[in-house]
């Protein structure tokens, strides 16, 4: 197949017992003018599947990381529209149908170009729904992640993005140089150049079990949000301070849900630093002595001290 319609691109490293399950979701969609690529990020073993219609396996060796596996699945694609698909998530059977139905309906009024997001469901091991996220529509010149939306919407959508392959690679597709928060990195560059259009049915399936995922590793995650707030400082600095709290506040929720308590506090100061009432409000009450104690010591220090950033 010379030019499908969509290319649905599994990057994967070393984890063969989540692999079949994804690639079987990205091949039974009811749409079949469509191609998989799996790429393997240096697997040892090296990716075995048995030869399917659609399905092409490519390597990259040695391994280097999910960003550049992305990206090298993006150069390699033949659709003029490209998605992805985590290892260890599943596509709903009617997503590739329901993204080329959909990007036949976008709205004249969106500037061009325009990518399309979807709802995404994260399913524990039994099969359970434990959460739904559906995204926002945001206008290219918007800064996803950063920008004030109704209730009911959810910025946790970007693994659904359907987008053109030109757009992605034009603008530099994902940075190399993150090993996690590759998405929200891609999405404060993608945004200001790329409409998204955020559609209310749900088409991937997220998985929470007990493997390891990139996400789940909170010291990593701190490190790269660390990388992605220096990288991005003007950008931060230029919004309002309300919605650049709520950015920093839910990264301290996610270190403290992993256990890392320590982070979490330090993340939870930086957001109290930059919107301290509205972090308060967002605060459960057993937790605002606490907070309002660190507070304290930590504005003490910083008129002894006046912080560099």
């Amino acid at each position: 197949m010379s030019s499908p319609l969509l290319s649905i691109i599994i990057p994967t490293y070393n984890r063969p017992q989540l692999l079949l399950r994804a690639v079987q979701s990205a091949l039974s969609q009811t749409l079949t003018d469509i191609e998989v690529i799996v790429v393997d990020d240096g697997s040892i073993p090296a990716v075995m599947l048995p030869a399917q219609e659609h399905l092409r396996v490519i390597r990259q060796d040695p391994n280097q990381g999910g960003a550049a596996a992305r990206n090298y699945g993006a150069e390699a694609a033949r659709g003029r529209w490209i998605t992805y698909l985590d290892d260890d998530d599943v596509l709903l059977p009617d997503m590739a149908e329901k993204a080329m139905a959909a990007i036949q309906t976008i709205p004249q009024d969106l500037p061009k170009p325009v990518a399309v997001l979807f709802g995404l469901t994260i399913v524990n091991r039994q099969g359970h729904r434990l959460a739904t996220h559906l995204p926002p529509t945001l206008p290219r010149g918007a800064h996803f992640c950063l920008e004030e939306i109704p209730p009911g919407e959810s910025f946790f959508s970007k693994q659904t993005l359907v987008v053109e392959r030109e757009v992605l690679l034009e603008m530099g597709g994902f940075d190399p140089s993150f090993s996690s928060r590759v998405h929200t990195e891609l999405f404060l560059r993608l945004n200001p150049v790329c409409s998204l259009w955020g559609v209310p049915d749900v088409t991937y399936h997220l998985s929470a079990h007990e493997g390891m995922r990139v996400s789940s590793n909170a010291r990593r995650r701190q490190r790269n949000f660390e990388r992605l707030w220096s990288k991005h400082r003007a950008l931060f600095t230029s919004h309002p301070r309300k919605t650049v709290a709520d950015f920093v506040f839910n990264h301290a929720d996610m270190l403290q849900r992993s256990g890392q308590v320590w982070l979490a506090t330090k993340a939870l100061g930086q957001a109290l630093m930059i919107h301290p009432i509205h972090i308060l409000l967002r605060l459960g009450s057993p937790y605002k002595r606490q907070c309002l104690k660190h507070l304290s010591r930590r504005q003490n220090r910083e008129r002894i001290c006046p912080p560099g950033v």
